[in-house]
């Protein structure tokens, strides 16, 4: 993440000439996986922090890359109880469609590459699952932001998954097995430059 901030900071007389506009945002993540009934599967809250760029929309319609650090996972309830943690690094590919200034939709489609997997549990001790876990995910990302004054802007996003979480074979009775998939609800807040 450092080297990512320095690139852009030297980056950032060029990109500014050429038109481009840069935001950073951070806010929290509300995610749960589907098809995990087997589990008890609870809603998990987590964070996300990232940045993105994009052209200066010329009109209605424009796209943007982001870069985004996001903590989702799950609670369970088995023959005992914990969280599993599942760190991603996202980057969504999105089209926007901007109403004048101060409102802006986004959809596309994310890739989603996970970081870490790990368990906080009462009975069955904790640890890493890094192993259990599909390390790439794909999917749909669709939300709206509102840019109230300056570059300040707030929004929210649902991203859907199409990528089952777990890979097959013997694994510990919390980790779903049958199809499950993460959607996450994210509500952030952020600056652009």
């Amino acid at each position: 993440m450092k080297r990512l901030i320095i690139i852009l900071l030297l980056l950032s007389p060029v990109l500014l000439n050429a038109q481009l506009r840069i935001g950073v945002k951070a806010g929290l993540n509300f995610a749960n996986v589907t098809n995990a009934s087997e589990i008890k599967a609870g809603n998990r809250t987590g964070y996300m922090i990232g940045g993105y760029i994009a052209p200066k929309p010329k009109k209605m319609f424009g796209f943007r890359s982001e870069i985004i650090l996001s903590r989702q996972g799950y609670d369970y309830k088995t023959s005992s109880s914990g969280k599993v943690n599942l760190d991603y690094l996202l980057l969504p590919q999105l089209i926007t469609l901007n109403f004048g200034k101060k409102i802006q939709l986004h959809a596309g489609g994310q890739m989603a590459f996970l970081l870490n997997a790990s368990v906080d549990s009462t009975g069955s001790g904790s640890g890493s699952l890094f192993d259990y876990f599909n390390r790439f995910d794909y999917g749909l990302a669709a939300g709206a932001e509102i840019y109230p004054f300056m570059g300040f802007f707030i929004g929210g996003r649902i991203n859907i998954s199409f990528n089952d979480i777990s890979v097959g074979g013997i694994r510990p009775n919390f980790i779903p097995d049958i199809n499950a998939k993460n959607n996450v609800v994210q509500l952030y807040a952020g600056w652009r430059f």
